[in-house]
């Protein structure tokens, strides 16, 4: 139960104490909006360590060769599969024909009621590998359906080969068969297949069919080659070729060029990731003399900072083994608002006329002795680590100054809760006994009073 105050004759309020710890509080309110106030900034801080970090973030992809450059292919793809490595290949123009693929050694067996159930004996399967090994995979009683044996064939990752049991839907009463075969394509890989050395078998099992192994042919320009593999990096610089289909007689383009609308478009995408930070820093530092500041980072060191820093960067000659280079060249320019923009035309149109000078301005370059010459988006990258390194770099520090202030507004406003809840119980004593003393003297007042209004009186001489 609450302890009231003024009800009995003091003529104080009897919400007293309340009035005066609510005076009190004040100082608290007033750390608690300072509080406010730095937490509105520091969630401003958050707020431009993310874009900064999804600006770095999408330069860190395309800062080199492999990242920004891109490639279109050519051809048809109904015989072969083409990629090509960003970072090796050229552009060019060749052509191509697919005479036969490589294919690997392989035998089928003949028919059997069902795959697990019918034994075709016990003995052994006897085999050569390409190598020169003799391989032997032994059957008993136990395991001697065609299920068993495949199994028993795939049990041994060194024989070389796999076993698969087929079902060749022939609508026959021995539909049930196995398919042996080398892993590996090519001349080279040319097995000779199981003998089967079976007795007592409700079946029995043999080869139906053999299916010798060869490499692939190809032309390539008219030049007939010969590849042990349906897959090759070795015939062209840069390209992987995958085989898919043969069709000889039939010639057909790979052509290599560069892309350049996508590079153009990862390049918008940076542009515009740039902008995004410096259209926040602009919003920031749009004040005049009347504006609050107080939850703004308007003028901040770390905003002017930043801002300068990249637009340095942008500003700074590239070295390129064509001379140095700005940013600007490629059809880059600040506008009036402040802003990035990209002239696409003009970027386009410069990295036709020279893909290599304008690679080299954005992505570096080798030099003659070996040392990486830094390109623009290296540079940019680098200004954006002094941004967001840990722990020293600038919105890494901002970030860890407002903690610290928070941190110590918190333990303020603690130890001033605790005060001023010790204060409140020493006002409410104080209250109490200044009420029972009034009371007190109330009482004798009127107990005095009692005893004057019985007196008898005196009679007066004279």
């Amino acid at each position: 139960m609450g302890i009231s105050f003024g009800s009995i004759g003091t003529g104080l309020p009897k919400d007293i104490v309340q009035q005066i710890m609510a005076a009190e509080r004040l100082s608290v309110k007033k750390l608690e909006g300072r509080k406010v106030k730095i937490d509105e900034k520091a969630a401003l801080v958050n707020q431009l360590s993310g874009l900064v970090g999804e600006m770095k973030n999408n330069i860190f992809l395309n800062n080199n060769t492999r990242g920004l450059r891109e490639l279109k292919v050519e051809t048809d793809e109904r015989f072969v599969n083409v990629t090509p490595d960003k970072a090796l290949a050229r552009p060019g123009s060749y052509q191509f024909e697919v005479i036969q693929l490589a294919r690997k050694s392989s035998a089928i067996t003949n028919g059997l009621p069902d795959k697990d159930k019918t034994s075709v004996g016990v003995g052994f399967i006897q085999y050569e590998l390409p190598n020169g090994d003799n391989k032997d995979v032994y059957i008993d009683s136990d395991n001697s359906t065609l299920e068993d044996i495949a199994r028993l064939i795939n049990a041994d990752d060194s024989n070389g080969m796999r076993a698969n049991v087929i079902n060749d839907n022939s609508g026959s009463d021995t539909p049930w068969k196995m398919i042996i075969s080398l892993e590996d394509t090519g001349d080279e890989k040319k097995a000779n297949f199981p003998a089967f050395y079976l007795l007592d078998g409700w079946e029995d099992l043999y080869l139906e069919e053999e299916r010798k192994a060869q490499d692939a042919k190809v032309k390539l320009d008219g030049f007939e080659m010969e590849l042990p593999e349906n897959k090759t990096s070795e015939l062209i610089p840069g390209l992987t070729i995958n085989l898919k289909k043969a069709a000889p007689g039939e010639e057909f383009p790979i052509i290599i060029t560069e892309d350049t609308e996508a590079v153009t478009a990862k390049i918008k995408e940076i542009v515009d990731k740039i902008n995004s930070v410096l259209e926040f820093i602009i919003k920031q530092n749009d004040i005049d003399g009347n504006s609050d500041t107080s939850n703004t980072l308007g003028g901040d060191i770390v905003l002017q900072t930043l801002e300068s820093r990249i637009r340095n960067t942008i500003f700074t000659p590239i070295k390129t083994s064509f001379g140095p280079k700005r940013f600007g060249d490629l059809g880059v320019e600040f506008q009036r608002s402040g802003l990035l923009r990209l002239d696409e035309k003009k970027f386009n149109s410069a990295l036709s006329e020279n893909y290599v000078a304008a690679s080299q301005l954005l992505t570096g370059y080798f030099d003659s002795d070996g040392v990486k010459q830094p390109g623009f988006l290296n540079k940019l990258e680098d200004t954006i680590d002094t941004v967001l390194r840990r722990p020293d770099g600038l919105l890494m520090a901002k970030k860890r100054g407002f903690k610290s202030q928070l941190n110590t507004l918190d333990r303020s406003i603690s130890d001033r809760e605790r005060m001023l809840e010790q204060k409140e119980q020493m006002l409410k004593m104080r209250f109490s006994k200044l009420e029972e003393t009034v009371a007190k003297l109330k009482a004798q007042g009127n107990s005095l009073g009692s005893m004057g209004a019985g007196a008898v009186s005196v009679p007066q001489l004279g």
